[in-house]
């Protein structure tokens, strides 16, 4: 097996679901564990071989540059492709014909967390005779995939063979000439080119089964997400550089505290994320609430 080199990741949603945290960000840099949810992706794609990605950018794409000045992330090279106008999965894809060359690539959505074994993903991809492979899963909240063995022979219904029985992950390998059956210019799904694939049969499926996945869609996967992490002690919750005063309570079972944040005297906290940076105000009392920026009085569930 050789290494695939490319990945493009997909950060140019709007976020719609997860305002307000996605106001000032969009949501692959929304803080996660006290870092840009962003780098998990990255991470995940580096320790796969990969050596360069691509990202497309809408919203606040200004924001992007911001936090990868260098567009590097430890050892990986990135190189963004913003989008005035949402292109959607397959017009982003065609978007970049020209960075992806010759080489077949790996598409990663941006907003999700997983441990999707990629090398056993691309191992399968390279055994077999597709121009595509998906990463799927048995089981989940919209099993829209139908498979024969291991390739896929309908998705979502549209071509009437089967309503579907598998998770497509978001995860994906396409070889360059899937690129023929995707317009250019156009604001399209990559579904269409799937399709056609099905219909020559050249999709084919890598099954999941065993990994985890989530999607932080939403506020309440968001928070969900770190409680499942301050429980399996994924990382310290309580940054070592937040600035804490000796008389602030904070409940550290249930709250995550990023770098520099500064919580007050006579703070209390619990169930409680507060972003890198952030302020908690002398004798907030914050329950179930996310602090973005700054905070003070009382609040329940609130994102502030």
């Amino acid at each position: 097996m050789s290494d695939i080199p490319k990945a493009f990741i997909l950060g140019a949603g709007l976020g719609t679901r997860l305002r307000p945290l996605t106001e000032n960000l969009p949501k692959p840099l929304v803080p996660y564990l006290h870092e840009p949810l962003i780098h998990q992706a990255l991470r995940h794609c580096q320790h796969a071989g990969i050596k360069h990605c691509a990202i497309n950018t809408h919203h606040l794409a200004h924001t992007w540059p911001q936090q990868f000045p260098q567009k590097k992330f430890e050892n990986l090279t990135l190189e963004f492709f913003h989008e005035p106008v949402l292109l959607e999965t397959g017009g982003g894809i065609k978007n970049i014909e020209p960075w992806i060359g010759s080489d077949p690539i790996l598409v990663y959505n941006g907003d999700i967390l997983t441990d999707i074994d990629l090398k056993g993903l691309i191992q399968a991809h390279q055994s077999a005779d597709n121009i595509a492979t998906l990463a799927v899963f048995s089981e989940g909240p919209n099993c829209n995939v139908a498979l024969e063995g291991s390739q896929i022979t309908d998705m979502r219904h549209s071509l009437g063979i089967h309503p579907g029985t598998h998770q497509f992950s978001g995860i994906y390998i396409i070889e360059p000439s899937i690129l023929q059956y995707i317009p250019a210019g156009e604001k399209i799904s990559i579904v269409p080119a799937f399709l056609e694939l099905i219909r020559q049969g050249k999709l084919g499926a890598y099954l999941a089964d065993g990994a985890t996945w989530k999607d932080l869609g939403t506020r309440e996967e968001y928070l969900a997400a770190h409680k499942t992490a301050a429980l399996t002690h994924t990382v310290e919750p309580i940054s070592p550089s937040a600035s804490i005063a000796p008389e602030a309570q904070i409940d550290r079972d249930s709250c995550f505290i990023g770098p520099h944040c500064v919580i007050e005297k006579g703070a209390k906290l619990s169930n409680t994320i507060v972003w890198p940076g952030a302020t908690v105000h002398e004798n907030a009392n914050l329950d179930g609430c996310i602090v973005r920026q700054s905070a003070q009085g009382t609040h329940q569930n609130t994102d502030l």
